[in-house]
């Protein structure tokens, strides 16, 4: 099992597939990245060599910013956007919607399951 930017990534899926194991790296990312180092698209992990998995290791080190930080950037992206008082920045700390959808009927998903009305009997 290959481990890359600290995600161990399943050795029998192609490279690209893989790949995307890794927080921060889609298909786009993932094709670049064979692309560049000049790995047949069919090639599965299993049959990387050790020298091919430390130039993806290190490729990716060098030019994109996955896992952790990644995950640290976007958290510190939303604080301040909370620590600002801006709309965007509300809506976070309530948790609603951010990006303009209704919440009338749906947003289920960032409000939670629908709470009962209090006094409402038949």
């Amino acid at each position: 099992m290959a481990r890359i930017a600290g995600v161990n990534i399943p050795t029998n899926k192609r490279v690209v597939i893989a790949l995307q194991y890794i927080h921060g790296i889609g298909p786009k990312k993932a094709g670049e990245i064979v692309e560049s180092l000049k790995i047949s698209s069919e090639r599965r992990v299993q049959d990387l060599s050790d020298a091919e998995v430390l130039q993806i290791r290190e490729m990716i080190d060098r030019d994109f910013i996955v896992e952790g930080d990644l995950r640290r950037e976007v958290a510190m992206n939303i604080k301040r956007l909370m620590d600002l008082g801006c709309y965007r920045g509300l809506r976070h700390r309530r948790g609603l919607p951010v990006r303009g959808q209704r919440t009338h009927t749906n947003a289920r998903t960032r409000k939670g399951p629908a709470k009962p009305i209090a006094g409402k009997k038949k």
